[in-house]
């Protein structure tokens, strides 16, 4: 029998594939160790992470628990509120609008509305979208804001929400409260209602809910079939649960918003109590639900120009005027999107992108626009904190 001889270049070709694969894995080995260790520090259930280049997913996993009560791992596949990186869906609706000549940035909102928006301490001084985008609108959260949260979906409307909110006549407007004591376009001040607001918005300008809006132009065409504004139009059983974790510090404010939790909580130090599902009036500033996998896919449109297997959702002049600097000495806000920067080996990276907050969650979404990389992270307790693992998943990416 004769042995085949194999030629050392070939031998050479397996070895330094072995070993690129032996770096790869051990990588990623140490983000594993990251993760968990940051799971036991902020005291998190459940994590889920992909990293996407390109537009495919290049690397993801998933940690501990989605459901504690019935032992449910996390999962990719499994939906959960994304809070505010939901305002980047509200915006690329407005761009939308804004392409097909609908809406002007820079006039008055109250061109759109059938009832006036205006700040009472400069009412002279209009409102308008751009400043929405870039959190200069001078519209603050007022103390209704707070109180708005209730299990199950929204039982006020959107329109009467921003009416209650925003007009002397409204119910929730305490005095204008909702509005700080500068100008329009003065000072940078993050904003939720606002964001309501351009919700509404694009309602009247669409004629038709903002969230039947969203499924027919951003949702359906980039295949997100199990996403939604709404409880009522998602499959609430493949829901992550979201948790709140008790202490010392902490239990006070929990107690506060009981309504959130089963009456059966005992809220005691140590413990993990769940979140119901809940929703908000003011929904287009943050309640996206969708999961890991669906939302890779806006995140792929957006890197690659607004468009993702041939559909479409903004043109690419219109990507790369969101992810531009706005505001003069402002080194971080596009139009919606803000920067974060990475310090690398070859030097300082610029990502674009959004955090996400709200009672029981936390999620990032941030992405390098010219090499096309991107990294989201899910997790079922609102401990934050997270910039730490974006970091780690993108530099593993330059390595």
């Amino acid at each position: 029998m004769h042995l085949k001889r194999v030629k050392p270049c070939f031998l050479i070709l397996i070895l330094i594939v072995n070993l690129c694969h032996a770096q790869s894995q051990e990588k990623y080995d140490l983000i594993d160790v990251s993760i968990k260790d940051f799971m036991v520090e902020k005291k998190i259930p459940g994590f889920g992470t992909c990293i996407v280049q390109d537009s495919v997913i290049a690397w993801s996993k998933s940690y501990g628990l989605a459901d504690i009560g019935d032992n449910v791992p996390m999962s990719l596949d499994r939906i959960m509120n994304i809070g505010s990186i939901s305002k980047t869906f509200t915006a690329a609706a407005t761009m939308q609008l804004w392409e097909k000549g609908f809406i002007d940035l820079h006039l008055d909102v109250n061109k759109y509305l059938d009832f006036e928006i205006r700040n009472p301490n400069y009412p002279n001084e209009p409102i308008t979208i751009f400043q929405i985008l870039t959190h200069t609108s001078s519209i603050q959260d007022g103390k209704a804001y707070n109180h708005s949260y209730s299990c199950g979906d929204p039982v006020i409307s959107l329109n009467d929400w921003i009416y209650n909110n925003l007009t002397p006549e409204g119910s929730y407007y305490y005095e204008g409260n909702n509005y700080g004591n500068w100008s329009p376009g003065d000072k940078e001040r993050y904003s939720n209602i606002a964001f309501g607001l351009l919700g509404l918005i694009i309602e009247k300008v669409a004629k038709q809910p903002f969230n039947e809006y969203c499924k027919e132009n951003i949702f359906e065409p980039l295949g997100m079939k199990n996403t939604g504004w709404l409880l009522s139009e998602i499959d609430s059983n493949n829901h992550i649960k979201p948790y709140s974790y008790v202490t010392k510090k902490s239990r006070n404010g929990l107690l506060k918003n009981r309504r959130l939790y089963p009456q059966e909580s005992e809220f005691s130090i140590g413990s993990f109590v769940e979140n119901c599902l809940y929703s908000f009036p003011n929904y287009p500033d943050g309640l996206v639900r969708t999961s890991i996998k669906e939302l890779s896919l806006y995140l792929s449109a957006i890197m690659n120009g607004g468009e993702l297997n041939g559909k479409r959702i903004l043109k690419t002049g219109t990507i790369d005027k969101m992810l531009s600097l706005q505001i003069e000495g402002n080194s971080s806000q596009g139009l919606c999107w803000h920067t974060h920067e990475v310090e690398t080996s070859s030097g300082t990276k610029r990502l674009w992108g959004h955090t996400g907050g709200d009672p029981g969650i936390t999620t990032y979404l941030f992405f390098d626009p010219i090499e096309k990389i991107g990294v989201i992270t899910f997790q079922n307790n609102a401990t934050g904190g997270t910039f730490k693992i974006v970091n780690e998943l993108y530099l593993a990416t330059q390595e």
